[in-house]
């Protein structure tokens, strides 16, 4: 008997998963599925190391040995730096000292991992559209255990995808010169909709939420409680969605009356920041950010910009700031550089872009004081140590399988994406028989 169901928050329908499911067959308004588990406690399982100790709480019908996660830590001079003793700090990457074991240097591992778990046996091949950062996880993950994916990105995102071993012949790297985040997705959007393949799908996926939701989980391992404000860089804002609902698993557990809820803190490139402009009106009105690649050129955190992010959606990005009472804010590229340089000289740890967004936004806060310096803190690195993973492993650059460009029509470019797994006739399903087939 499966351990959850899904239900539909907008018309209160529950079902069986069956792993592939994104949403509610009911005539109502988009609306993200959710997961309802029998567990009541949280309770880690204390013999499993990685992400999978929480499978009580995660929909997964398997798990994988080897999975990481994230590492809550008290960084010393984090604390005495902003004069605030209660900052903890969710890292995702690589610090081994310190117990980050992400191997591709940010926490969309959690989200590969459990995708994958929820998947069933024999699945069809996986469309993944990613601007770097989650083709590099799904990337990585997919060819240790030879699952059919197709991993879709802008070429902005290829040198992201440097991996310790190359690529297995079940995983094929689609490269779309001139796009960007939306473009792709647009594109796997069309792909999936081949008989034998299926879209990863993105926020709509109960599984990416819940596995980029186990940062909430550790931090509530290690503290044995639910912190005040929490801190995260969001481009879709899919991992914020999932520390939330993650966030109300927990306080449903916890003895005597129910506390607040962490107040969700998120930030923006202060030159793309769509969901910020959203806010600042308290309004489920959103208009999609415009332009292409012009719009992103002085962009600090590119992997922050997707243009139609899942703000107006029910349980969507407006309702968890709203439930939380939480803000969103902007960091120019001139406050995420000198973030980026403090953290490394506090802790000897390189981060990415993103998660020096976040930086600079806590700074920020606790500079103006809007966040009291006696609250506890959950600050979400996202991603880091990936300069110190390189010098610790001999690292591969994912080569393309194709090369493409978004010039008119997409019947050519989805043709040419076709071909690569174009595997002959009598055979029974590109899930099944495309690791054996694929590299002739």
């Amino acid at each position: 008997m499966c351990h959850y169901s899904l239900s539909c928050p907008a018309c209160g329908l529950k079902q069986v998963d069956d792993g592939l499911t994104l949403s509610c067959a009911g005539d109502h308004a988009p609306a993200l599925l959710q997961t309802e588990y029998e567990a009541r406690t949280f309770e880690p399982l204390r013999d499993v190391d990685g992400i999978f100790r929480y499978r009580p709480w995660l929909p997964v019908v398997r798990t994988f040995a080897g999975a990481g996660r994230t590492t809550v830590l008290r960084s010393e001079r984090l604390c005495r730096f902003l004069d605030m003793p209660g900052v903890r700090v969710a890292f995702n990457g690589y610090w081994p000292e310190r117990g980050g074991f992400l191997e591709t240097g940010t926490f969309k591992e959690l989200e590969a991992y459990t995708v994958l778990g929820r998947m069933p046996e024999n699945a069809p091949v996986l469309v993944v559209a990613s601007a770097g950062n989650t083709a590099a996880a799904f990337a990585a993950v997919c060819s240790r255990y030879a699952v059919p994916c197709l991993l879709i990105i802008p070429d902005t995102g290829l040198d992201r995808i440097k991996l310790r071993e190359d690529l297995h012949p079940a995983v094929r790297l689609v490269v779309v010169e001139g796009a960007d985040y939306a473009d792709v997705i647009a594109l796997s959007e069309e792909a999936a909709k081949w008989p034998g393949f299926v879209v990863e799908g993105g926020v709509r996926n109960v599984a990416r939420r819940d596995g980029l939701g186990t940062v909430m989980y550790a931090a509530a391992e290690e503290t044995g409680e639910l912190p005040e404000y929490y801190f995260q860089a969001v481009g879709s804002a899919a991992g914020a969605i999932g520390v939330h609902e993650a966030a109300k698993r927990v306080r449903e557990t916890m003895s005597g009356p129910a506390g607040p809820l962490p107040r969700l803190v998120l930030s923006q490139n202060a030159g793309f920041a769509p969901i910020h402009r959203a806010w600042q009106g308290r309004t489920r009105a959103f208009t999609p950010a415009g332009g292409g690649r012009n719009a992103l050129r002085d962009v600090f955190a590119d992997e922050l910009t997707n243009r139609r992010p899942p703000y107006a959606v029910h349980s969507g990005v407006f309702d968890v700031l709203t439930e939380s009472g939480g803000d969103v804010v902007t960091v120019d590229r001139e406050d995420a550089v000198a973030a980026r340089r403090v953290f490394d000289d506090l802790e000897s740890i390189d981060l990415e872009p993103a998660a020096a967004v976040a930086v600079a936004s806590l700074f920020t806060a606790v500079a103006e004081g809007r966040v009291p310096r006696n609250a506890s803190v959950l600050l979400n690195i996202t991603g880091g140590g990936r300069a110190r993973m390189a010098r610790d492993h001999t690292l591969r650059q994912a080569e393309p399988h194709l090369r493409v460009r978004l010039d008119g029509s997409h019947d050519a470019v989805l043709g040419a994406i076709r071909d690569l797994f174009d595997t002959g006739a009598g055979d029974t399903g590109p899930g099944s028989r495309l690791a054996g087939r694929i590299g002739r």
